[in-house]
């Protein structure tokens, strides 16, 4: 990242906030008590266990899927170069937490309105970040219910009475009406902790087990669908799919406030070193997941690849679990900057006592909304798709980019300049295109779809 202009020649304008903090000591105990600024005193690890548990989720198990609707060139490029590009766009929010000297942007918003001013950036960050939020909270939901219900029915192996999904997904919920209850993100670190490993092993048993069976007997790697409409909308749906597995920015500058911060150690040290390691583990979770996938099982994969991995069936059950326990990590890391907003809103803007009674009523109230939603709309992978393009595109693909433009300010025509609008254009096309394939699936699905079924 060296050769990229560098934050350090950024100079604040005059009117920059002064670095003596001068809140009042209500705006100090409520930011005592709000979850992103409550506690400072997570480690360089705490930053790539969380990264892992935002972004290794329920997208890695469609990844197989995607590579059937993209092919195996533009598959590869597709997910290649989402992985060069969001490291990239990663970086630069962590050298932007502190871009201006003696002031950290806790939160996505926050750096927006930094860079696009104080309504405006209002107005464009928060909009995208809670429907990325929110709606990774509801997919959780889907997906948790979902491998609950295949661990049960792989156990059961047709002896037990058949359960509706609906029912699975509401035990996946009940779990996150107690944890929600927590108060920060140093509080569920050993809840993210676990859904960290449980992420790297459900992903290592389903390529190895992919791997083991081998390539199926008369394997195709056409594209899924037969007629030319369905292979467009599929490609766009898989490029949907590539762009939710990379959604974790949106809470990158959250991690990165727990970490302590001094003038001889700023955060952005220890916060990029975890991210890196995470970006690791993240490469050893995707690629061979797809790439492997696709190989063994062609277009005849499921858009959740455990599903077509029936057998041996301890292992598959297993897998389920991981996912499960690893979703409830997830789901916590995405909910607690919306717990955030709300309760800052709430305290902030309506003036109500800080406390656990507001805590246990808003937090309650969110966890029954997306399981509700959930319930009511649990078409997996479009929902992936449509939300991946609509959404994640923008706040991790070229948001950061933006925001780098008008703060640090490249010089034109520049290493730095180019590889900022090539990011911009990129992201812009995925926004556009992706979600039609996603949106197209939504309506395949609703046609055969019965309500709590």
């Amino acid at each position: 990242m060296g050769t990229q202009a560098s934050p350090d020649n950024y100079t604040p304008p005059k009117n920059a906030e002064n670095p003596q903090d001068e809140r009042t000591a209500r705006e100090k105990a409520i930011d005592d008590w709000l979850p992103i600024t409550s506690s400072r005193k997570a480690k360089w690890w705490y930053s790539a266990f969380h990264n892992v548990t935002a972004m290794v989720g329920a997208g890695v198990l469609s990844l197989p899927y995607a590579m059937s609707e993209l092919g195996w060139g533009p598959g590869i490029a597709v997910m290649t170069l989402s992985w060069i590009i969001t490291v990239y766009t990663l970086w630069q929010m962590v050298e932007m937490h502190e871009i201006v000297p003696g002031k950290r942007f806790d939160r996505y918003h926050e750096l927006g309105q930094h860079a696009f001013g104080d309504k405006l950036g209002l107005w464009i960050v928060v909009p995208q970040q809670l429907v990325v939020e929110v709606s990774l909270n509801i997919v959780y939901m889907v997906t948790g219910g979902n491998s609950l219900k295949k661990f049960h029915d792989v156990i059961c192996d047709g002896k037990c009475k058949d359960i509706k999904l609906t029912y699975f997904i509401m035990i996946f919920a009940s779990v996150h009406f107690v944890l929600s209850q927590l108060p920060n993100f140093n509080s569920i670190s050993g809840i993210s902790l676990a859904a960290a490993v449980m992420s790297l092993s459900y992903s290592t048993i389903a390529w190895g087990a992919s791997l083991d069976k081998g390539r199926a007997e008369n394997v195709d790697y056409s594209l899924r669908a037969s007629t030319t409409a369905g292979q467009v909308f599929g490609f766009l749906g898989g490029l949907g799919d590539v762009a939710f597995s990379y959604s974790g920015h949106n809470v990158v500058l959250e991690i990165q406030a727990t970490i302590p911060s001094t003038p001889g150690n700023p955060s952005k040290k220890p916060m990029w070193k975890g991210v890196v390691v995470a970006y690791i583990i993240i490469a050893a979770c995707y690629m061979p997941v797809a790439f492997i996938g696709y190989w063994a099982f062609g277009n005849s994969v499921d858009d959740n690849i455990l599903i077509t991995l029936n057998k041996p069936k301890w292992l598959i059950a297993m897998a389920n679990m991981m996912v499960v326990v690893h979703l409830i990590g997830s789901y916590q890391i995405y909910a607690m900057p919306v717990f955030d907003m709300m309760e800052t809103f709430l305290v902030r803007k309506l003036e109500f006592a800080p406390g656990i009674m507001l805590r246990l009523i808003t937090r309650t109230i969110y966890v029954a909304f997306t399981m509700f939603v959930g319930m009511t709309f649990p078409f997996f992978g479009g929902l992936i798709g449509f939300f991946g393009g609509l959404a994640f595109a923008p706040t991790t693909y070229f948001l950061p980019c933006i925001m780098w433009l008008i703060i640090c300010k490249p010089r034109r025509f520049s290493l730095s300049w180019f590889t900022n609008w090539i990011c911009i254009v990129l992201g812009v096309i995925l926004m556009i295109i992706a979600p039609i394939g996603g949106l197209r699936q939504i309506i395949i699905s609703a046609k055969t779809y019965k309500f709590y079924s």
